[in-house]
């Protein structure tokens, strides 16, 4: 078997779908991007494709090595995402050919099903316990919010009262059993982080989100020291590599790599791996499409440590287009109870509506996140 064609499809809401086509017609999908940057990523896909076309696309450890190590400059956003892209894809099409999901070739499932949490609030969270109360009405036992709009270095307890008042509406909605994920976004600097870290424990949260930027990484220990609060990150961290660190220092309670962004399902699964190692919970990011849910479902699967799973239906970014939308069967993802049942198809378990795709990437997208600044006009982090 060789690998014939590798095609890429910009898609609405904000993604990027890839194609390997074999010459035995077993094809692979895949979803390789990074918001606001797909036309990016789609560039480097299309120079990784170089060392792929006419091999054979099983043997993805090599591949893997090859699109990683051949490059004398390596990581980050870019590079590792259209990996994942590929990766995924190849995945995908070993599945299929051996007629099983991918979880059976990385050793077989651990569980049957996985808990999944729902956004609500949007980027400037409002309304909140009204969306966390339809979201429990729904069935999910957990949400997950963002917890603040821009925050200067050192900001007002005015600030810090609404974001109290915000997650305590939330609790008050559904009461004292669903989960609620805050996430900073990174917009919070360190010394308003510690404030927020101690006084949101009152509410008991699942877990507070990028308490910090990742290059800021260091001022988790300082973080941890003020909260008992599970403290979670990892959505910009792209290779086993960059959570070395983090793990060894033990500040963190929960991981989030992407498997859109970090190199995919194999690296992906060795990152959970490690966590493992270290007594770290695996919740993957995912606000992205059917492909990369899909992706993060085949490697909970088989992670022990995994224990819940983003997933973006109905989330604020999904305009125009939505995660059911690009593949031909939805029950593949219904959500019963608050959770997802491992899918059982081969490969990625999942049908892409190839004729959808084809006529939505003529639609196309230039997605950008907002650019924010404080009133002082300097930028603010979104």
């Amino acid at each position: 078997m060789k690998i014939m064609s590798i095609e890429t499809y910009v898609v609405p809401p904000r993604w990027l779908f890839l194609k390997i086509t074999t010459d035995e017609g077993i094809v692979g999908w895949g979803e390789p991007v990074i918001e606001g940057r797909a036309a990016t990523v789609e560039a480097a896909v299309h120079e990784l494709k170089d060392y792929l076309i006419g091999k054979d696309p099983l043997p993805i450890e090599d591949h893997w090595n090859v699109m990683y190590r051949s490059g004398f400059y390596r990581g980050g956003p870019i590079h590792m995402s259209a990996i994942a892209g590929i990766d995924q894809a190849l995945w995908d099409i070993k599945g299929k050919f051996y007629n099983a999901p991918i979880s059976e070739l990385m050793g077989g499932k651990c569980r049957d099903s996985i808990d999944v949490y729902s956004w609500i609030g949007g980027d400037r969270p409002s309304d909140v316990g009204r969306a966390a109360q339809e979201a429990a009405e729904k069935g999910f036992r957990a949400i997950k919010m963002n917890g603040t709009e821009e925050l200067q270095y050192i900001d007002s307890y005015k600030k810090v009262d609404e974001t109290l008042e915000r997650v305590d509406a939330v609790r008050k909605a559904v009461g004292k059993d669903v989960g609620i994920g805050i996430d900073f976004h990174g917009r919070v600097h360190k010394p308003m982080a510690k404030i927020l870290a101690k006084e949101l424990e009152a509410y008991r949260p699942m877990f507070i989100e990028e308490p910090v930027l990742p290059e800021n990484n260091e001022a988790l220990k300082e973080i941890a020291s003020h909260t008992s609060i599970p403290i979670a990150t990892g959505e910009r961290m792209y290779s086993r590599w960059d959570f070395k660190k983090v793990l060894a220092d033990g500040y963190v309670d929960i991981i989030q790599p992407d498997l859109s962004h970090a190199g995919g399902i194999t690296e992906c699964k060795k990152i959970a791996t490690m966590a493992e190692a270290y007594d770290v919970g695996l919740a993957p990011h995912c606000p992205l499409g059917p492909i990369a849910l899909a992706a993060c479902l085949q490697v909970d699967a088989t992670c022990h440590n995994a224990f819940i799973q983003e997933q973006s239906l109905g989330i604020h970014y999904n305009q125009g287009s939505d995660l059911l939308d690009y593949i031909t069967d939805s029950s593949v993802f219904s959500y019963e109870n608050g959770k997802v049942s491992m899918l059982t198809g081969p490969g990625l378990g999942i049908e892409i509506n190839e004729e959808k795709v084809v006529e939505m990437a003529r639609v196309g997208h230039r997605w950008r996140n907002p650019v924010w600044r404080h009133s002082d006009g300097s930028v603010a982090e979104w």
